[in-house]
């Protein structure tokens, strides 16, 4: 996955691949900011998920535009909350959550640095069955440890409470960031494409 630049537009346009919004174009903020994720890679991360997203509360950290938590209630989930610290992309998840195919209501945007946001949730004892978070991307970090926002995800005290017990968490990242996945956490599968990584992490309870 690489950073995004198109033209004069301030967006550009993708697609929810799956579900009753399938084929749904969505409006993404243009800028070496925005880092989507592929539609190839959606898919095939919603495939591994499979029946996961029905039923399913969603937490999508570093939203973006929010495709991820789109595509969830597209394919059946029943609420979705977007933690994204830009107010303008913030605004594109607004725009695009319109969709008349997806169910009204269900799409909350919390405008907030994700670490600030994970310690609240906690607090409030907010539970989800699914975490999604595909951050910026990290430097090499070759015989050091990783500094990027992917394993400072792992690493958040905060973030374990928030899983429902059975829920998974998916977490994108370079491959030359290499990340060190301590307990609570196991990783159940790890899909690739490209200089991309998509990892698929439970708990060990």
């Amino acid at each position: 996955m690489r950073d995004w630049v198109f033209g004069c537009l301030d967006h550009f346009n993708m697609r929810i691949t799956g579900g009753h919004a399938g084929g749904r174009i969505l409006k993404v903020p243009k800028g070496l900011a925005v880092r989507p994720t592929p539609d190839l890679v959606k898919q095939a991360v919603f495939n591994s998920l499979g029946a996961r997203v029905v039923g399913a509360r969603v937490l999508e950290l570093f939203a973006g535009s929010g495709a991820l938590s789109l595509e969830c209630l597209s394919r059946g989930a029943v609420s979705a909350l977007c933690v994204e610290k830009s107010a303008k992309h913030a605004e594109f998840i607004r725009r695009n959550r319109r969709a008349p195919e997806l169910p009204p209501d269900a799409l909350e945007v919390r405008v907030q640095d994700v670490f600030n946001a994970l310690p609240q949730l906690a607090a409030y004892e907010a539970v989800f069955d699914l975490v999604l978070a595909d951050p910026p991307y990290g430097e090499k970090n070759v015989g050091r440890r990783s500094t990027s926002f992917a394993q400072q995800l792992v690493d958040d005290p905060n973030l374990p409470s928030l899983l429902a017990p059975g829920g998974r968490l998916v977490l994108g990242h370079a491959r030359r960031d290499t990340l060190e996945i301590l307990a609570p956490w196991r990783e159940v599968k790890i899909l690739k494409h490209g200089d991309s990584l998509m990892r698929f992490l439970e708990l060990d309870r």
